[in-house]
């Protein structure tokens, strides 16, 4: 929830602001993007590289995005990083931002690009307490105000506790795609092969899909049918899929009813399956096990994740701040066979992955696809490829 007012980066960076967490905690900083003010949860990323990337991740609606990084804005922003068509974080904040960028690629200014997206921020404020503020209190809400003139501080207090929560929101069918598309395959010649002559055919439920995934699919030879939030399992069939696919997303999966219905369909035609983040825990619903809210979520690209069916250490980027509860050591039985946890976060013991033991789906909390990097879990996409190899042999 925003209001703001756009106009010159240059001519809104001197104006007050002030951010204000539900606790009554408030940090007083200058404005940076957009001028007015805005609510959400206050989330902190730790990444030191790919501000536009999180910026433009679906995953991220209705969040206020704090940086642990100091320096926010050096390389700017272009044209071919974008995630999805906009930016979609509630609000911003960052300690020390560029004045101005220099990067080859650039064409604007970050600052520039919050304000003609109207994303208001704040900065010039100790990004460290604030974050250690989260990590101890926990995610809550937040708002940001800035202008000319603030509002009292009992105002801007009421205000954020008047926000919604993240609990028990949902929100991807508010960030997915209205209209089913086609993502084409690669070539070897780097082409577009023509559709339907591709290796494999791919359905992808879209949650909050980033443009990254279907492309790293497309490399390997994928033609990539992106389908709205709202599809059904007919809707899902129709494009004849080897394999189907369950994109990241926003909200609370214990709302998502409808997905986990229609991923229940899919294991009962035991069709391969794949899914990241959101679609982890959709899958772990859709197996039975339960959900629950982090007290202060991973987000970053610098998460220890390790693979139990090899023993390897990834780093790698998250987005999340919902898991899945299911038992760490043992084989659970679940209605679609025996499932067990393949993945786990190395710095607090949350399930990372999942996999089915008699039949071809797994999943992954985190975003192998990794844009801005690290790249340690590009290989799930080959497993996913094998997977479909398998059904098809």
């Amino acid at each position: 929830m925003t209001t703001s007012t756009r106009g010159s980066a240059h001519g809104t960076r001197g104006l007050p602001a002030v951010l204000v967490l539900e606790d009554g905690r408030s940090f007083r900083g200058r404005a940076y993007g957009a001028v007015g003010e805005t609510f959400g949860e206050a989330v902190f990323s730790t990444g030191m590289t790919g501000y536009q990337e999180t910026l433009t991740d679906p995953s991220y609606h209705r969040q206020v995005v704090v940086m642990t990084a100091p320096h926010i804005g050096n390389t700017g922003v272009n044209d071919e990083d974008p995630e999805s068509q906009r930016i979609w974080v509630a609000g911003y904040v960052v300690r020390d931002p560029a004045r101005t960028p220099s990067n080859w690629r650039s064409v604007r200014s970050l600052d520039d690009e919050l304000v003609a997206q109207g994303v208001v921020g704040i900065s010039g404020i100790d990004t460290r307490a604030l974050t250690r503020h989260l990590r101890e209190r926990g995610a809550m809400r937040v708002g940001i105000f800035s202008g000319e003139a603030l509002p009292d501080a009992g105002v801007m207090l009421a205000k954020v506790r008047q926000a919604p929560e993240m609990q028990g929101a949902d929100l991807s069918t508010q960030v997915a795609t209205k209209e089913p598309y086609v993502v084409p395959a690669i070539g070897s010649d780097g082409g577009a092969v023509p559709i339907g002559a591709a290796k494999f055919t791919v359905a992808a439920i879209d949650l909050g899909i980033k443009g990254m995934t279907p492309h790293r699919m497309a490399e390997r030879g994928i033609e990539v049918h992106v389908l709205p939030a709202t599809s059904t399992v007919e809707d899902v069939y129709a494009v004849n899929p080897d394999g189907v696919f369950f994109s990241n997303g926003p909200g609370d999966p214990a709302t998502a009813d409808h997905p986990v219905s229609v991923m229940r369909g899919v294991l009962e035609r035991r069709t391969p399956l794949f899914g990241i983040c959101f679609g982890n825990q959709i899958l772990g619903r859709a197996l039975g096990f339960g959900t629950y809210k982090l007290k202060y979520g991973h987000r970053g690209i610098n998460q220890p994740v390790q693979d139990r069916t090899t023993g390897k250490v990834e780093v790698t980027a998250h987005n999340h701040g919902f898991a899945v509860d299911a038992p760490l050591d043992t084989v659970s039985d679940t209605p679609f066979g025996r499932a067990e946890v393949s993945h786990v976060c190395l710095n607090d013991d949350v399930v990372e992955g999942l996999q089915l033991l008699d039949q071809p789906a797994f999943s992954v909390q985190y975003h192998p696809e990794a844009a801005a990097g690290p790249h340690d879990a590009a290989y799930l996409f080959d497993r996913f490829v094998s997977l479909m190899e398998g059904q098809r042999a």
